[in-house]
């Protein structure tokens, strides 16, 4: 036990901290990755999102659009420690961008902005953050904005997001005069001037000298309330001094029963210099996180976050540059050197790491080696996908990898040009590799190339992406949205037997299925999505186990098209409540082949419903624009279930069905002269009424 605390003290990674930085589109994610380079010397100018001057958002796209895309990785140095940073997108159509930066994060930023507060995505990319565990501290971003309220957007980070907000700061000034804040811990007053990014340290102005009291007691009691130390000493002394609030609020972010929060505006460089000595006192190290968990052969191991430890990375990107093929690794455990043989496990291939670079954006420095702890690039694997675990091949294992999530949105792609069409199909497949949430097929009936993404937005960017990067001449069809079909009322006891015998040995199964909705059987009250749950119920060994896992498997090859319009099957629940089977011709080939065709047979027999993916859309616009506005999201079948104004602005959210969705952006700009803007955020799948139904013939 000592030898660890004397290895945790003295170790260089108690100096390392991997965060990302997570908001909602334009909340000022990327303004803030500047502010910090520039403040902590990693660039010498500041860059800015309006002029396409920032390091993050360095793809053409992302300068043209105004919108950071794709995750970018940068490191800096703060008070003698190493910050390795991620921009994440805040657009609900590059979430999965954000999962796979979250799956390798220790810690996280969360930007608010101080007018709109929570907003949509800002509650999504928190609610991933919460899957993956990764402690936070918030930014109330924007105070010097018309509006602007930090008190306001601390109440919707408790009610939106449930958890409890320690405030440490207190403005100073409001709106166009906000000029800095009052530190509550140490009660001091940092004020900015000329833009600099290092506040003057006062004494806190005599007109907020009882606001400050008053907050710095809330802060205590509530610590106090959260933290046993902190409340010994409340107890004790009435109060909590600095030194130990500093040490509760350290806990209470790392296990996640608080998040800090802090205030200020990027973009007029004030705050940015608290919130990094926030980063370096509350989020935690390498060495301060849970060890990674990995399997082998089904046995669970422990990697620690030790550079002499067995080398253990997980690639959480891919991406083709003038450099090379550019794969984004956290490394867990080990040291990995220029020249090292590591072992793909998932693809059963070993490599050699021909450079390994540490990554500013588009640019990079190369590096000999990376330890643990590390956010690296390495240029020579050829096959790593996101993803793959990479580790020395002596001591083999699998980490688990970012989830992905499902496309919902298609288009149909195809080379103008015949003679491109093999390039069209390598540029594809480049770019699934880049980026696992899309996905490629070859419709059987058409023949067509059909791409699917996350949104209207994601596969715009991807075609774009292969215009620019590969020069090819690419049409495209109008977008196509993934339907889902469900039971709304089973079959009970239908009978299914499967027989052939043409020569040699035959095939027999007999099976008995019961079908029923996932709801009704009372399955999905996990909070989880479940889309499919399969049991047997079969006594005295009628069916032996095999044959009742074989008859799982070939449930879930029915589950594929379903018999309103081919699509796939979700929210099913199946019993297998009888069967039968033959000495000689039975086999696990028959039994699944029994399975998929029962289940077709039974799915046409129950009454079945189309599904839909629906959005939660939150459009802001002038209050003169309203009734024009409420009018067109009905015409798309939306149901409105929220309405504020403030300040002359109306916050209207509805939820639309996501193909009523396309071309709504031009449409809203038009009817509010430009002036409106919206945001969408997935929320699952609901009844498609009968209309739907007829317009969505058989795939």
């Amino acid at each position: 036990m000592r030898t660890d605390l004397h290895r945790h003290l003295t170790s260089p990674l108690t100096g390392v901290r991997n965060l990302g930085i997570l908001a909602h589109v334009d909340a000022g994610k990327t303004t803030l990755t500047e502010r910090i380079l520039y403040l902590t010397g990693a660039t010498h100018k500041r860059g800015e999102v309006h002029d396409g001057t920032t390091v993050t958002d360095f793809d053409p796209q992302e300068r043209d659009r105004g919108i950071t895309i794709f995750a970018a990785a940068v490191s800096c140095a703060w008070d003698g420690h190493r910050i390795n940073l991620i921009d994440t997108p805040g657009h609900v159509d590059f979430s999965d961008e954000v999962e796979r930066s979250l799956r390798v994060l220790d810690g996280a930023i969360a930007v608010f902005d101080a007018v709109a507060g929570v907003e949509p995505q800002s509650e999504s990319v928190w609610r991933q953050a919460d899957r993956h565990e990764v402690p936070r501290i918030a930014f109330v971003n924007k105070l010097d904005r018309a509006g602007a309220d930090l008190d306001t957007a601390v109440a919707s980070i408790r009610e939106r997001l449930h958890t409890v907000p320690l405030v440490v700061q207190l403005p100073i000034g409001k709106e166009d005069g906000f000029t800095g804040v009052v530190d509550l811990l140490r009660m001091r007053a940092l004020v900015w001037a000329d833009g600099r990014g290092t506040p003057d340290e006062s004494r806190v102005p005599d007109a907020l000298l009882e606001e400050a009291h008053r907050r710095r007691r809330l802060l205590e009691e509530t610590v106090a309330e959260l933290h046993p130390v902190a409340l010994e000493e409340f107890c004790a002394e009435s109060k909590v001094s600095a030194q130990t609030l500093a040490a509760a609020l350290r806990d209470l972010t790392r296990t996640g029963e608080g998040v800090v929060v802090l205030c200020g505006s990027a973009y007029r460089n004030r705050g940015v210099e608290p919130l990094l000595e926030a980063v370096v006192g509350y989020l935690p190290s390498p060495l301060d996180v849970p060890a990674v968990r990995g399997t082998l052969d089904g046995a669970v191991q422990e990697r620690v976050a030790d550079p002499a430890a067995p080398f253990a990375a997980l690639a959480f990107k891919v991406s083709s540059t003038a450099t090379g093929r550019l794969t984004y690794l956290r490394v867990y455990s080990g040291t990995i050197r220029k020249g090292d043989m590591v072992l793909d496990v998932g693809a059963r291939r070993t490599e050699r790491v021909g450079r390994i670079l540490r990554m500013q954006a588009g640019r990079h420095a190369d590096v000999d080696r990376a330890v643990a702890g590390d956010i690296v690039a390495v240029v020579g694997l050829k096959a790593a996908r996101a993803g793959a675990t990479l580790c020395t091949p002596a001591a083999p294992l699998v980490l688990e990898p970012p989830s992905v999530a499902a496309p919902v949105v298609s288009v149909a792609v195809e080379a103008r040009r015949s003679m491109d069409t093999d390039r069209l199909v390598s540029a594809l497949v480049r770019l699934v590799e880049e980026d696992p949430s899309l996905s490629v097929r070859t419709d059987p009936e058409t023949g067509q190339t059909v791409l699917s993404g996350m949104g209207e937005l994601h596969l715009e960017v991807a075609v774009e992406k292969i215009r620019r990067a590969h020069g090819l001449d690419v049409g495209v069809g109008r977008p196509q949205v993934a339907y889902r079909e469900t039971v709304a009322r089973g079959v009970s006891g239908l009978v299914y037997r499967h027989v052939k015998q043409d020569g040699g040995a035959g095939q027999f199964a007999h099976v008995v299925l019961d079908t029923e909705p996932l709801e009704a059987a009372g399955d999905n009250d996990t909070g989880r999505a479940v889309d499919f749950v399969f049991r047997s119920t079969v006594v005295g060994g009628r069916v032996p186990q095999e044959y009742v896992r074989a008859v799982e498997a070939g449930c879930r090859d029915a589950l594929a098209e379903g018999p309103l319009g081919g699509h796939p099957v979700t929210g099913l629940r199946v019993t297998l409540t009888d069967g039968a089977t033959h000495s000689k011709d039975s086999s696990e080939m028959a039994f699944r082949t029994a399975g998929r065709l029962a289940l077709r047979e039974a799915l046409r027999g129950s009454v079945m419903v189309l599904l839909e993916p629906v959005v939660e859309v939150t459009v802001t616009v002038p209050d003169d624009a309203v009734g024009g506005v409420l009018g067109d999201l009905a015409a798309r079948r939306g149901r409105v279930s929220g309405s504020t104004t403030r300040a002359g602005t109306a916050v209207i959210t509805a939820t639309v069905p996501l193909a009523e969705l396309f071309g709504y952006a031009t449409r809203l700009r038009s009817r509010t002269q430009g002036r409106g803007t919206f945001t969408t955020r997935a929320t699952g799948y609901a009844p498609a009424p009968s209309a739907v139904l007829r317009a969505t013939p058989p795939r």
